[in-house]
């Protein structure tokens, strides 16, 4: 029987492939440190768990295709707090982020159609253009540059008939680059010259570390038909499993085509919603606890990697994960020694190997993708782990 060429192109996520090593590692009595993924173990606010308690309905119906009134209404009040003027009819609520990339390359790309997007980039894109018949261009960056993207010179020389639109993360995922207001319209631009989308993920956007904020795209008025805008409440509220996400554009004929593919699902979960609008009752204060939070995580982690021999990296302005070179020659080879044979007083460690967050063969082979999401005590002695694992894999190599 055949299966699917579009599914034969896609990969096990970087993040979750060595899941089997790990369940094993632990049912063996290994305690791992988990720096694989973005789980933060930052309590999720309990205004989510009241609401959802205090749900009163008799019958747990279908929600509207496009969202819940109030859940829609959260998010036009949100980005009017942040200076951005949307409607309802320019939201429409998914589940998760990774929903909302997925219908929009659905309603945007033919096969072969290319999106540029800076690299190392957030993995699953990967996964999301490809199934949808697409390509991805990369724009290659470095450590060395500080992950710098903002290059009109650079992404122009991609541009082909076969691009639809340019792809950001801002903050960045995994780099934590952080765009400047000026970066971001020298990128504006050069999408509104060729008539391109210009996506912007911005599911990091409260956390930055090292400038006042992250600008925000639909703040760019001339670019009302370009500009698609992905959010989520997963890393904001520390909400991963809710599963709600929102894709934002004020193209009219855009958001049409999505709407059908949100309508051939159904609905986001109900229940979610409820809980996901009262999140946004919280006030700047949780914001700026979290914030200092990760602020004290990223410079440990930054200090703890600079420190091992051969590893190179660039200090994150935001989201929270950190890009590292090591001294190795494999980085998926080195994960399945951490997790099936290092062990400190039977401990280890496991990160994302990052040859998948790349579209360039055989770029990140050597490279490691940490999300520093636990507690600083915790983050200290994973981060002790791996300069260990790396010296005992050496040596065994």
């Amino acid at each position: 029987m055949k299966l699917s060429k579009k599914s034969q192109l896609c990969t096990l996520s970087p993040m979750r492939k060595f899941t089997p090593y790990a369940m094993a590692a632990e049912a063996a009595g290994k305690k791992i440190y988990k720096l694989n993924i973005g789980q933060p173990d930052i309590e999720t606010p309990p205004e989510f768990f009241d609401a959802v308690r205090g749900f009163s309905q008799k019958v747990l119906a279908y929600a509207n295709s496009q969202g819940t009134e109030q859940m829609l209404q959260t998010v036009v009040d949100y980005y009017k707090r942040i200076g951005v003027e949307y409607d309802k009819k320019d939201i429409l609520i998914t589940t998760g982020g990774s929903e909302a990339l997925q219908i929009l390359f659905l309603s945007i790309m033919d096969e072969g159609s290319e999106v540029i997007i800076p690299e190392p980039f957030y993995s699953n894109y990967n996964t999301f253009i490809r199934a949808a018949g697409g390509v991805i261009r990369p724009m290659p960056t470095i450590a060395e540059e500080d992950y710098n993207y903002a290059k009109p010179e650079a992404l122009e020389a991609l541009i082909n008939e076969n691009t639809r639109a340019i792809a950001i993360i801002n903050p960045h995922n995994p780099t934590g680059n952080v765009l400047t207001e000026q970066e971001l319209r020298a990128i504006a631009d050069v999408a509104k010259k060729h008539d391109l989308y210009l996506i912007c993920d911005e599911v990091y956007r409260e956390f930055v570390y090292d400038a006042d904020k992250s600008p925000c795209a639909g703040s760019l008025r001339d670019m009302d038909d370009n500009v698609v805008v992905i959010d989520s409440v997963s890393k904001r509220f520390s909400a991963c499993g809710a599963r709600i996400g929102m894709l934002i554009s004020r193209n009219k004929a855009l958001m049409a085509e999505a709407l059908k593919f949100c309508q051939g699902r159904l609905c986001t979960t109900t229940l979610e919603q409820v809980g996901a609008s009262a999140l946004y009752s919280v006030g700047p204060e949780y914001f700026d606890k979290v914030r200092e939070e990760y602020r004290r995580r990223r410079d440990i982690c930054y200090r703890k990697l600079t420190a091992i021999p051969g590893v190179v990296c660039a200090k994150p302005m935001g989201a929270f994960y950190v890009m590292a070179k090591l001294p190795i020659d494999d980085a998926d080879e080195f994960m399945k020694f951490m997790l099936t044979e290092f062990e400190d007083h039977g401990e280890t460690v496991m990160c994302a190997p990052a040859g998948g967050f790349y579209a360039t063969p055989g770029r990140g082979i050597n490279e490691i993708r940490i999300a520093y999401v636990l507690k600083e005590k915790d983050l200290e002695r994973a981060l002790d782990l791996l300069a260990m694992g790396i010296e005992a894999y050496n040596k065994r190599k």
